[in-house]
C-alpha cells in the first residue's frame, strides 16, 4: 500500500518539545481506508544515524513503548513509522515527528528564582514585578531553548517579543512538590550581538489570596519569582547559558495589582516601551533582584498542554447606559478576560466588571461572593492602546465597561478571550431536539470554562478548587469531550500527593486552607472515590495502561481507609457525608441534606470502588490482589443487601438516587431484584412528574438505570422535561452552560438565595455521557475504542442523533436516524478497530474498519 500512517505523537502532549519522558511512548493512526495492523517499522534519526526496529509483528499503534535507549536531557531524536496492513508490502513513512526531552535530571538546572529585593507587607496586595538581563550572544544562534517556570505566574519576553502562547503558567500544582517548567524553542527570537530576556511576574495561586471566606495569601510562599535557563546553540557547536542569578535586575511593572479574584489594574502611564530589549533604561527603577532557593528536583515538565486563548467573541449587544458606561452581552457564559482598543486622555480610568447573569438589568455579582473580578486599565493619553489583564481570568457573560471616553464604542473595541487548558477536542453530538443539542453545548462550554489547568468546580467566584467528587461523576464525559488525558494524569498525581497517610482523599487538590466544613480533612465517599474509579475511565478512553499502574496505590490506599472505617461489617455507616449533594429537595442552605441516607451513598461506593480496585489489579496482572478486593466488593454487595434492600426489592430510603446507585453498581440480587428496583424507580421519576430529583451522585446515574431497567421512554421523559428542576430548564431559562443548582435561576426570575450558586458547573452536565452512549448509540468496548459498541437506542421522539469521537485510532461516527421505513445507521469504525452493531429488534452484526449503512425494518414506537 502507498498511503501513510499520521505523523507519530508522544505521550498525550500535543507536541514533543521538552517532554519530561526519557522512554516516551509513541501513538499513529493508519493510513485511511486500512484494515488492522499486521506490522510495523519504526525509524528513529538519532545523532546523525538512522536506527530501525526491522519488522516488527504488532497490530499495536497506541502508546506503543519507545523503541531505543532513553533520551538524554535535550537530546532531539526523529521518529517515523510505517506499517503492514495487508498481504502486500510497507505502505510509505509517515512524515517524520521530532522528540525533544526537556531537562531530565536535577543536576541540569542551575538557574535559581529571582525577583524583586523590595519591602513587601505579605498581608497586602503587592505591586506585581518585572525582571530583566541583557546579555550579549558572541555567534549566529542554530538553536535556542528558554526552560522557565516561577513561583506565581509569569510571561517572558525576547527582545520585546512575547515567548510561547501560555497563559496562567506555570498553573496550579503541590508546589512544594511538584512545579511545572515549559520548554520554549526560542531560536527565532535570538540573535547574535545583544540582546534581552525578561518577565513579567504575578501571584497567582503560588501567593495571591485564594480560597474561602475571604481567601488566604501565600499559601506556597511569599516570594515573587523567575527560574528560567536559556539554553544557546551557535553555529560553531558552541553554546551560551544564561540562567536566573543575582546579575538580573527587576522593577515595578505598570501592574498595580493582579488577582485571580480581584482581577487587574494597569496603569499605562508606568509603561516602559522597550523595557525587554537591549539598550538604556529610560524610565523604571531597575534594581539588583533578591535570589532564591528551589530545589531542581521538584522541576517537571507538562504532562499535557497549557491555559492558553483558544476563541475570541464579539458582544452580541452593546447597550449604552449612560456617560462612558456601556453593558455588554457576549451570548455565551465563558471563561476568560476582556481585550480593548481605547484611546482617551491621560489618566482616564476604564472600568471592566464580569459577571455570567443579569438582575434588574444590572449585572448580578452576588454569586461572585468575594470575588471583585473587576480590571481597571488607567490611559497613557498618548493614542489608542490595546490592552488585556495578563494574571486573571473571569467567569462572565456579560460585562460593564465605565469610564469609556466615547460616546460610542467601536465594533471590535471589546472582544472576549476565550481562555481553557488547550486540549484536542474529540467529541460531538447533537440530535433532532435542539433544547437537548444546546444542552449539549452547555456540557461542552461549561467543560471549557472549568478546565482551566486543573478541573475546577466554577470559574467565577471566589472558589475554583480542584473538586475531587466532581471530577469523579464528569471523567466519562469528559474524556468524550476533549483529550484531557495528560491533563488528568497530571492532577491525579497531586491527588496522590495530597492524599494523607491513613489513605483519606481530600475534597478537593491542591489542598489550601477551608472552613470548618473542609478543615480537618475527612473521607468522604463519591468524592475520594475518584482514587480509584476515575483512573480506570481513563484507561478505558484512552487505552493507558501505565496511568492505571501509576495511580494504582493511591487508589488501593483509599479503598484500604474505607475497609478500616466500615470495619468487619462491611457497611460506611459513620463519619461526616456529602451524600447526595445539591439533590433538589435540599436546602439552599445544607446542600447535603437530601432524600438518600448519606451511608447508604457511602456503602454503595465502598462496593463500586473496591470493585473497580479488582479490575485494575487484574488489568496489571496482579492475580491476587484482584481476588481479594473482587471478595471484598462481594462483601460490601451482601452488607448493602441486608442493609438497605427490603424482602420486597424495594430499598429502605426508597429514593430515586437510591435506586440509581444499587441499579448502576450492581448492588442487587438477581433479575428480579433488579427489575423491582427499576420499576420503582420508574415510578418515583412518574410521581415526580419526570422532573429531576437527584443531586450530584445520582444524577450520572439514573438514565441508564431506567434505560438498563427496560425504562428507556422514562428516561427520555426525564430528559426532554423543561419545567424545573430538569436539565432542559436551564436551557429555556437561555443558560449557555451549565448550572450547579438546578434552580440557580428560578422560575420568578430571581436568583437562588444559596452561597452557592453558580451558572457555570458541570457536575450535572454528566448526563452527556449517557447521550454520548445511549442516545448517540457510541460506546467503548475495549480500551482505548480499539473495540467499540454501536447501539443506538432511539426513543422519546427524537429522530436522529449524530454523534462522532476522535479516538486513539481514529475518528468513530454513528449517525441514526428513524424514518416511516425503520431506522437507518450509518456506522464509521476507525482502521485498525472493530465494531459491533447493535440496532433495535436486530441480532448484532460485527463491522471492520471503513463506513457502513444498516437499516432496522422496524424500531420500538417512538412517543410523541
Amino acid at each position: 500500500m502507498s498511503l501513510q500512517p499520521a505523523p507519530v505523537t508522544f505521550e498525550h502532549l500535543p507536541d514533543g518539545l521538552g517532554i519530561g519522558v526519557a522512554a516516551p511512548r509513541l501513538t499513529w493512526t493508519l493510513p485511511p481506508g486500512a484494515p488492522s495492523a499486521l506490522a510495523h517499522e519504526i525509524e528513529l534519526s538519532r545523532d546523525g544515524e538512522l536506527l530501525r526496529t526491522g519488522r516488527i509483528v504488532s497490530a499495536e499503534q497506541v502508546l506503543v513503548p519507545w523503541p531505543g535507549a532513553p533520551l538524554t536531557s535535550r537530546e532531539r531524536v526523529g521518529v517515523r513509522v510505517r506499517v503492514w496492513t495487508g498481504a502486500g508490502g510497507p505502505s510509505r513513512w509517515s512524515e517524520s515527528r521530532t522528540v525533544e526531552a526537556g531537562l531530565l535530571h536535577p543536576s541540569d538546572w542551575s538557574a535559581v528564582p529571582v525577583g524583586g529585593a523590595w519591602p513587601e507587607d505579605p498581608d497586602s496586595d503587592r505591586r506585581p514585578a518585572r525582571v530583566r538581563r541583557d546579555f550579549t550572544l558572541p555567534r549566529p544562534v542554530v538553536r535556542a531553548r528558554l526552560h522557565v517556570t516561577a513561583h506565581g505566574l509569569y510571561e517572558a519576553e525576547i527582545n520585546g517579543v512575547r515567548v510561547g502562547d501560555d497563559a496562567l503558567s506555570p498553573g496550579w500544582t503541590v508546589y512544594p512538590e511538584r512545579l511545572r517548567y515549559r520548554t520554549h524553542d526560542v531560536t527565532a527570537l535570538l540573535g547574535a550581538g545583544a540582546n534581552t530576556l525578561g518577565a513579567w511576574l504575578g501571584d497567582g495561586w503560588y501567593r495571591g489570596r485564594f480560597g474561602f471566606d475571604g481567601g488566604t495569601r501565600n499559601i506556597y510562599g511569599t516570594d515573587q519569582s523567575l527560574l528560567a535557563q536559556l539554553e544557546v546553540v551557535h553555529d560553531d557547536g558552541s553554546t551560551t547559558v544564561l540562567v536566573t542569578d543575582a546579575s538580573w535586575s527587576a522593577a515595578p511593572g505598570p501592574i498595580l495589582t493582579s488577582g485571580l479574584y480581584e482581577g487587574e489594574v494597569h496603569d499605562a502611564r508606568l509603561d516602559e516601551p522597550g523595557w525587554s530589549t537591549p539598550g538604556p533604561r529610560t524610565r523604571g527603577d531597575w534594581s539588583p533582584v533578591r535570589t532564591g532557593v528551589r530545589d531542581p528536583a521538584t522541576l517537571v515538565a507538562p504532562q499535557g498542554p497549557p491555559v492558553r486563548c483558544t476563541e475570541e467573541i464579539a458582544p452580541v449587544t452593546v447597550t449604552r447606559r449612560g456617560a462612558g458606561r456601556f453593558l455588554l452581552d457576549f451570548g455565551q457564559n465563558l471563561v476568560g478576560r476582556l481585550r480593548i482598543t481605547v484611546d482617551g486622555p491621560a489618566g482616564t480610568e476604564v472600568t471592566l466588571r464580569h459577571a455570567e447573569v443579569l438582575e434588574d438589568g444590572e449585572l448580578a455579582t452576588r454569586p461572585l461572593r468575594e470575588a471583585h473580578a473587576t480590571d481597571r486599565y488607567i490611559l497613557a493619553g498618548d493614542g489608542p492602546r490595546t490592552w488585556q489583564p495578563r494574571f486573571t481570568l473571569h467567569g462572565f457573560r456579560y460585562a460593564e465597561v465605565t469610564g469609556w471616553p466615547a460616546d460610542e464604542m467601536a465594533d471590535g473595541a471589546v472582544t472576549a478571550l476565550v481562555h481553557h487548558t488547550g486540549m484536542r477536542r474529540t467529541g460531538w453530538f447533537a440530535c433532532s431536539d435542539e433544547l437537548v443539542s444546546r444542552l449539549h453545548e452547555n456540557v461542552v462550554w461549561s467543560m471549557r470554562g472549568n478546565f482551566v489547568d486543573i478541573p475546577t468546580d466554577c470559574p467565577a467566584r471566589d472558589e475554583r478548587l480542584g473538586w475531587t467528587g466532581d471530577l469523579q461523576v464528569f471523567a466519562p464525559t469528559a474524556s468524550f469531550l476533549y483529550d484531557c488525558a495528560g491533563m488528568l494524569d497530571s492532577w491525579l498525581t497531586d491527588v496522590g500527593i495530597e492524599q494523607l497517610p491513613d489513605g483519606t482523599v481530600p475534597w478537593y487538590v491542591p489542598v489550601i486552607p477551608g472552613g470548618p466544613i473542609w478543615t480537618p480533612i475527612r473521607p468522604g465517599a463519591a468524592w475520594g472515590d475518584v482514587a480509584a474509579l476515575t483512573p480506570w475511565v481513563l484507561y478505558q478512553r484512552f487505552g493507558d495502561l501505565d496511568l492505571l499502574r501509576r495511580h494504582f496505590s493511591t487508589g488501593r490506599a483509599w479503598v484500604d481507609r474505607v475497609e478500616q472505617l466500615a470495619g468487619p461489617g462491611r457497611l460506611w455507616d459513620t463519619g461526616f457525608q456529602l451524600g447526595d449533594w445539591l439533590d433538589p429537595a435540599a436546602p439552599p442552605e445544607d446542600p447535603g441534606a437530601g432524600r438518600t441516607d448519606r451511608h447508604l451513598v457511602a456503602t454503595a461506593y465502598f462496593a463500586r470502588s473496591a470493585r473497580h480496585l479488582s479490575l485494575t489489579a487484574g488489568a496489571l496482572g496482579e492475580d491476587a490482589t484482584a481476588l481479594h478486593y473482587g471478595r471484598l466488593a462481594d462483601e460490601v454487595t451482601e452488607a448493602f443487601r441486608r442493609a438497605y434492600v427490603l424482602p420486597s426489592g424495594l430499598m429502605t430510603g426508597d429514593s430515586p438516587t437510591a435506586y440509581c446507585l444499587a441499579l448502576v453498581f450492581d448492588l442487587l440480587d438477581g433479575p428480579e431484584g433488579r427489575a423491582v428496583a427499576g420499576d420503582r424507580l420508574a415510578a418515583l421519576v412518574e410521581e415526580d412528574g419526570a422532573r429531576i430529583a437527584t443531586g450530584f451522585v445520582g444524577t450520572p446515574l439514573i438514565c441508564d438505570a431506567l434505560t438498563d431497567t427496560g425504562h428507556l421512554e422514562t428516561a427520555y421523559r426525564l430528559l426532554r422535561q423543561t419545567e424545573c428542576p430538569s436539565w432542559l430548564y436551564s436551557v429555556t431559562q437561555g443558560a449557555t452552560t451549565v448550572w450547579e443548582r438546578w434552580d440557580s435561576l428560578r422560575p420568578d426570575g430571581t436568583l437562588n438565595p444559596g452561597g452557592m450558586t453558580s451558572f457555570n458547573h458541570y457536575a450535572l452536565g454528566a448526563v452527556a455521557d449517557w447521550l454520548h452512549r445511549v442516545v448517540g448509540g457510541l460506546a467503548p468496548a475495549a480500551p482505548g475504542y480499539r473495540a467499540l459498541t454501536f447501539a443506538p437506542r432511539p426513543g422519546g421522539g427524537i429522530t436522529w442523533a449524530d454523534t462522532r469521537h476522535e479516538t486513539p485510532y481514529g475518528t468513530a461516527a454513528l449517525r441514526w436516524e428513524v424514518t416511516g421505513d425503520g431506522l437507518t445507521a450509518r456506522v464509521t469504525v476507525p482502521a485498525g478497530c472493530t465494531g459491533s452493531v447493535e440496532l433495535p429488534g436486530q441480532e448484532p452484526v460485527t463491522v471492520g474498519p471503513g463506513d457502513h449503512t444498516f437499516a432496522a425494518p422496524a424500531v420500538a414506537p417512538v412517543a410523541a
